[in-house]
């Protein structure tokens, strides 16, 4: 837990120090960043905590471009009674491999 007393803010101040106290699984998070990028524990940290303050990128709508595909090559007033039929006969061919 972090408690820290404001009562004035100088402008000319550029680093603050405070004591900070670390869950055990952040700490362990910190440090992996430190010996995977090879920087100082403080750079670690501030990285991460900038990470986790940045508001999120706003999002942008999705849009699926759609391409003409011509004619259909079947008949489509049946598709879905085709489809059936196909999928009847491919589990009875699966019932029957399997005896």
């Amino acid at each position: 837990m972090v408690q820290l007393n404001i009562t004035q803010f100088d402008a000319m101040l550029s680093n603050v120090r405070t004591t900070v106290t670390l869950d055990a699984d952040t700490e362990a998070f910190v440090r992996q960043q430190v010996a995977r990028r090879g920087v100082s524990f403080k750079r670690a940290l501030n990285d991460a905590i900038r990470v986790g303050i940045r508001p999120p990128a706003p999002h942008t709508a999705f849009r699926t471009q759609s391409r003409p595909m011509g004619l259909p090559a079947v008949n489509l007033d049946r598709a879905l009674q085709i489809a059936a039929g196909d999928e009847d006969d491919e589990l009875i061919r699966r019932m029957r491999t399997r005896s």
